[in-house]
């Protein structure tokens, strides 16, 4: 891959990704970048020359997931496991880049290389109201339960996600079903034997 480690801020948080990778693409616009320098009283402005990148990229483009594969210890044999994307891994697609925002792979083929099999349903990529905890708790226990009951009635048995604002809002205000929601490194962890179930 083209992606250099020597230039890149490596994100693993949903939202702190979407933030600085779409500020840092700010940063592209001379005009901006410009009136920040002014603003902090930059000798030199900044211009976006970092690569922001998630660690599900990393484990991607850089290890390459046959490695992940390879490097399985526990392998996770017969879980079904649906991975949430939410909103904000893969929108606006233009500046995310990650995979394609309608039809998500990177975390479904992490679940693949750490024998699992992953469960595909139509609202991995919707909102589950995290956002809205503070202010309206009832709409985020509604959004939640709603991915929730849609991956169960798919088969999952478990769900990932790569946002701890998700991970929250699904573990605490989504308690229709009973189903567990974990972060993605906690199962990678798990499969490379690193921790215990």
């Amino acid at each position: 891959s083209s992606i250099s480690l020597f230039t890149c801020l490596i994100t693993m948080c949903s939202a702190c990704h979407n933030v600085i990778k779409q500020v840092n693409n700010d940063m592209l616009d001379e005009e901006i970048a410009d009136k920040v320098a002014r603003y902090m009283k930059l000798d030199e402005p900044y211009r976006g020359e970092t690569n922001v990148i998630h660690y599900l990229e990393v484990l991607r483009d850089k290890v390459g997931f046959d490695n992940v594969k390879a490097a399985v210890k526990n392998p996770l044999k017969g879980k079904k496991i649906a991975a949430y994307y939410g909103c904000l891994l893969l929108r606006p697609s233009r500046v995310m880049q990650m995979d394609d925002p309608e039809n998500p792979t990177i975390i479904e083929d992490l679940i693949k290389a750490l024998g699992a099999t992953p469960v595909v349903y139509s609202m991995r990529n919707e909102c589950c109201g995290g956002y809205t905890t503070l202010e309206n708790k009832e709409i985020a226990k509604s959004k939640g339960n709603a991915v929730l009951e849609n991956a169960v009635k798919n088969g999952a048995e478990m769900v990932i996600t790569a946002c701890p604002l998700c991970m929250y809002n699904l573990n605490k205000n989504a308690t229709d079903y009973d189903v567990p929601v974990k972060y993605f490194t906690e199962v990678l962890a798990e499969a490379l034997g690193l921790i215990g179930e």
